[in-house]
């Protein structure tokens, strides 16, 4: 009568014992691995955690975690509403028009264009482009940062070795703090370029006849008239909304490369080089697992272990039967 009882209740402990290992193969999981004792072992760990960190900063980067997405907005609303608040037609105002165009002729009037002057007021209106640049270099910074914070936040690997998380994410941000000056250096390049260098088709496609000014005939008084003012103003604040619609796209171009991809390509590059030259006992210092988790880990691996034998021998047993 004992045997059959015993037998009947086999499946049952089958049943306990299964639950049971899932459970501590799952907590196992949880906890992660244990860590090597070499130090090659260590230096693997440290670098696979962090590639996982890195994988998932690309994924939000791609599009497939979300985040990245508000990099469009910048490019797509913020940018374009800064270039819109500069107001060009207000700094070519009549009275600051007449005003560039004397100082730049000085004491000699010019005979056929005010190219001196021209090239003042196009100056003047387009270093102004350098306010909005910067702060598209500066929003994406930002997000780039945010998506930094959130990737270790998702990277569970991480959660185990609390330095090791904080070495990592001050090396994202370093990273993203060089790629940021770089390509504010870039782009502010870009507006510069145009400041400095204009597009002269644009100025030899001007009418130069008699009745717009450009008669040497002409008494100086004429050529700082209103319609004559006026017409200069006009032809330069073609000319500025023509180069800043031309860095409209050309900024987030710059940005991207410099900054966007360049985080996806080698954020953590110079951290896996510093890494690579740490001696084991650096290495330990950056794996520094809580010691309770590091017995527990032990426990359950000793747990873990009962419970596979007694599903064997019971195992066993139940197919003597």
């Amino acid at each position: 009568h004992l045997e059959t009882v015993i037998k009947s209740r086999i499946p049952g402990l089958q049943s306990l014992i299964s639950k049971t290992i899932s459970e501590l193969e799952a907590e196992l999981t949880r906890l992660g691995k244990p860590i090597a004792n070499d130090a090659g072992g260590k230096l693997y760990t440290a670098m696979e955690i962090s590639r996982a960190f890195d994988q998932i900063f690309k994924e939000h980067l791609d599009g497939v975690r979300p985040g990245g997405d508000k990099i469009y907005g910048v490019f797509d609303n913020q940018l374009p509403a800064g270039l819109k608040r500069l107001q060009f037609d207000k700094h070519l105002s009549m009275d600051n028009v007449r005003k560039l165009i004397t100082e730049a002729d000085g004491y000699q009037p010019h005979l056929i264009a005010p190219e001196q002057g021209y090239r003042r007021l196009i100056e003047s209106c387009l270093v102004t482009i350098r306010g909005p640049a910067e702060a598209a270099v500066d929003a994406i910074h930002g997000i780039l940062k945010e998506l930094v914070q959130k990737s270790i936040s998702e990277t569970v690997e991480l959660k185990q070795y609390p330095t090791l998380r904080v070495e990592v994410g001050n090396a994202a941000i370093q990273s993203l703090e060089r790629m940021r000056d770089e390509s504010r250096r870039a782009t502010l390049q870009l507006v510069d370029m145009e400041c400095c260098y204009l597009t002269v088709e644009f100025f030899r496609k001007l009418p130069q006849d008699a009745e717009k000014g450009g008669n040497p005939t002409h008494s100086i008084f004429d050529r700082y008239s209103d319609t004559y003012l006026r017409r200069i103003g006009s032809t330069v604040l073609s000319y500025v909304n023509m180069v800043c619609a031309s860095l409209r796209h050309s900024i987030p171009k710059s940005v991207v490369y410099c900054q966007v991809r360049e985080a996806k390509r080698s954020l953590l590059d110079y951290f896996f080089a510093e890494l690579g030259k740490k001696e084991i006992k650096q290495l330990s210092s950056l794996l520094d697992e809580d010691p309770a988790v590091m017995q527990r880990r032990t426990n359950l691996a000793k747990r873990l272990e009962l419970y596979r034998s007694a599903q064997s021998e019971i195992e066993m047993v139940a197919w003597d039967k």
